[in-house]
């Protein structure tokens, strides 16, 4: 099981856009387009270039293929099935076998203040390239919110759990809000196997490092496993790192080095490897 954020959904032209489910149901499916990292490859945006002609707002860029993704799921939850429920319907459509889910089918929406200004995320991230300062994170309705049906007795059934090496603010900490998911992570039997985002002091990708130093948590792999002590077993740090193995360590957290940084399938099934040896 894919245990997804959802924290970066908001609607669109109308349409519930999943930004971080999708493009894992993309890569599963083979149609992501690996150029751009995001959306669907060979796609065309003759959609949005009416939009834009009409006077509408066209910043996020959704292709025309991504379009028609986003419109099943739409009409999907307008007849009342729950988002957990249509996207299985898509990865059955697109031919995903792995079974993807949101971290909840409740609303929970990630909020950026920069001082006194208030961003959705898309706006932040997308609409305004992440330039904001960020002074704090809110994951609005989080209180609120139920784990999706089979995410706890997936965790606790679970030999390993992995979690990826994606912005631990932004992308993990949505998740591990929803109440009752970190617990089960903390209580889980299974081995919790973390590989850090940061390397050098840098995100590989998206401003993670930037928006842990403005909130005061130290940008490194150490600041990672800072944030994840409380439940990882193991985390895998990068070659680049290695001289953070040891404060890791006196946090309790096992700690490897590999090469991290995916550059190509090689590295990436390399990678694999070592999430899967971790003891």
């Amino acid at each position: 099981m894919i245990v997804g954020n959802v924290g970066d959904d908001f609607e669109f032209h109308g349409l519930h856009v999943s930004p971080d489910l999708d493009i894992v149901m993309y890569t599963l499916a083979g149609v992501v387009d690996e150029a751009r990292g995001w959306g669907v490859a060979d796609d065309t945006f003759t959609c949005l270039e009416m939009l834009e002609r009409l006077g509408f707002e066209t910043w996020f860029k959704l292709g025309d293929k991504d379009i028609a993704v986003q419109t099943v799921r739409t009409d999907l939850l307008r007849s009342g099935v729950s988002l957990s429920e249509a996207v299985a319907e898509l990865c059955r459509l697109l031919g995903v076998k792995a079974r993807l889910m949101p971290m909840s089918n409740d609303p929970v929406r990630t909020v950026v203040l920069s001082g006194c200004v208030r961003l959705g995320f898309q706006e932040y991230f997308v609409k305004r390239r992440a330039t904001d300062e960020v002074t704090r994170v809110l994951f609005e309705g989080c209180g609120d919110a139920k784990p999706a049906p089979g995410v706890i007795e997936a965790i606790n059934s679970a030999e390993r759990v992995v979690v990826c090496p994606s912005n631990p603010v932004l992308s993990i900490g949505p998740i591990l809000s929803v109440p009752g998911i970190r617990d089960a992570l903390k209580s889980t039997r299974g081995l919790i196997v973390g590989v850090s985002p940061i390397v050098g002091g840098k995100a590989v990708k998206g401003p993670a490092d930037r928006i842990m130093s403005s909130l005061g948590l130290e940008a490194s792999a150490y600041g990672v496993a800072k944030l994840y002590e409380d439940f990882v077993d193991h985390l895998i740090i990068d070659r680049a790192d290695a001289d953070l193995r040891t404060r890791i360590e006196e946090l309790g957290i096992r700690a490897s080095v590999a090469d991290t940084i995916m550059k190509d399938v090689e590295n990436a099934v390399s990678l694999a490897a070592k999430v899967m040896e971790a003891k």
